[in-house]
């Protein structure tokens, strides 16, 4: 774990080494996805077979069995004991309630002159989602990408999901039932990307491709995007933690923790200006490691990535928080509604003791695919706008077209484009011959 003092001669150095670690910028994996990428467009099923045999060790007499049928959803999902079900069904539905609010409508308006103006805002056709299945499983991941697209009225849903060794995870399938996914395909990594865009004779081609992975699903994401819409690339998991000293030590501790047992590289950090409470949120840190179900992994991203950093004061708090723009932020403080004014980078703001962020990952309402490495300065959560398109609508009157015809006709000729000009021109009542 490192420890950062902002008032340390070496701060900025140290914080540039911390934060602006990117594992994305690694030209042998970007050759490797290259690779598949064009390798699964040029031969389509028949490298996706491959690729899915050699890394997760599936073997397929034919590509259609890549393809996980309708029924085995249901069966997943009737497979669950009552409890979990009902698990699942509740978070579904406040993912959906809360989605619900984020649909937006068509409109126009109307000028003086009878001209009409407005935006037509129509579903994506098809999207496909990204479901990571190697060192975990994610049914929440299935409800949080497939969700705000059903919501948005996308009329099929293809999702893509490892299984490693055939080894199929009754839960994300159930969530996929529940989401109302129309098709799951048990492929992964950059293969299962590059098929999504460019389509195979079993993978239909889709208009975007939404989900976080590991760096070859980010790098073949990245590849692919021009030929479909993206959400994001995603980088490892990160949680900025705040605390005044209110909140129980050993709940940050928790806190901290549930973003480094996702993966060696994900990020958690500590932010304090009390002393005495950064000593024992580190302390119960090492405490929770020594019991904690997947601690090799957890502890190799608290060493190596983690951190602990000692601010002045509430403002110089938010600076770095400014500055780190993480995808996870907690304000464990007693007055967190205060602080909203002088936070402008996170992915997603949880305010106060109680709102840990593991209840952001499975069942509070708010999408959990969030901007990570920075991006929440440009960037933000998944959502139903995310599986929508824009078409604005100009319906010009014979009025408004004499009017607008003589401004356009100005601007086009100053730009020295007479075919432009002309049409506009000749709109314009006293041009038309």
């Amino acid at each position: 774990m490192n420890r950062l003092d902002t008032r340390d001669p070496d701060f900025t150095r140290q914080f540039h080494a911390l934060h602006d670690w990117d594992a994305n910028l690694d030209d042998q994996v970007e050759g490797r996805v290259r690779e598949i990428v064009n390798a699964v467009r040029d031969r389509g099923d028949a490298a996706l077979r491959e690729f899915t045999e050699r890394f997760d060790g599936l073997s397929t007499t034919s590509a259609a069995d890549l393809e996980i049928p309708r029924n085995a959803l249901e069966k997943a999902l009737n497979s669950l004991e009552p409890l979990q079900r009902a698990a699942l069904e509740e978070a579904a539905q406040r993912i959906r309630a809360y989605h619900e609010h984020q649909r937006s409508e068509s409109w126009s308006f109307s000028e003086a002159d009878g001209t009409r103006l407005g935006q037509r805002i129509l579903p994506l056709s098809r999207v496909g989602i990204y479901v990571p299945g190697g060192k975990a499983a994610y049914p929440s991941s299935v409800l949080m990408n497939a969700i705000p697209a059903h919501v948005a009225g996308v009329q099929e849903i293809i999702m893509v999901v490892p299984t490693p060794k055939g080894q199929v995870n009754a839960w994300v399938l159930a969530a996929a039932a529940i989401a109302g996914v129309h098709r799951v395909f048990c492929v992964g990594g950059a293969q299962a990307v590059a098929a999504l865009a460019y389509g195979t004779e079993t993978v239909p081609a889709v208009d975007k491709i939404v989900g976080p992975g590991n760096i070859y699903v980010a790098t073949a994401k990245r590849m692919v995007f021009g030929r479909v819409g993206i959400d994001m690339i995603a980088g490892p998991s990160e949680i900025l933690v705040i605390s005044d000293g209110s909140a129980p030590a050993e709940w940050l501790a928790w806190d901290l923790l549930s973003q480094a047992e996702h993966d060696e590289i994900a990020q958690s950090i500590f932010i304090s200006w009390d002393d005495a409470h950064i000593d024992a949120v580190v302390t119960a840190v090492d405490q929770a490691l020594s019991v904690l179900d997947r601690a090799p992994i957890a502890s190799k991203s608290w060493a190596d990535r983690g951190a602990v950093i000692r601010v002045h004061d509430r403002a110089e708090a938010c600076a770095v928080a400014n500055r780190i723009a993480a995808e996870h932020l907690e304000l464990a403080v007693a007055d967190p509604e205060s602080w909203l004014p002088d936070i402008h980078n996170a992915g997603a703001i949880f305010m106060g003791i109680h709102s840990c962020e593991a209840l952001g990952d499975y069942v509070a309402g708010p999408n959990h695919v969030l901007p990570t490495g920075g991006s929440a300065r440009f960037s933000s959560p998944l959502g139903v706008y995310d599986f929508v398109k824009r078409s604005s609508l100009i319906q010009a009157s014979a009025a408004g077209a004499n009017t607008l015809g003589r401004l356009a006709e100005r601007l086009a000729l100053g730009e020295g484009l007479t075919a432009h000009a002309r049409s506009a021109a000749c709109r314009v009542t006293d041009r038309q011959k």
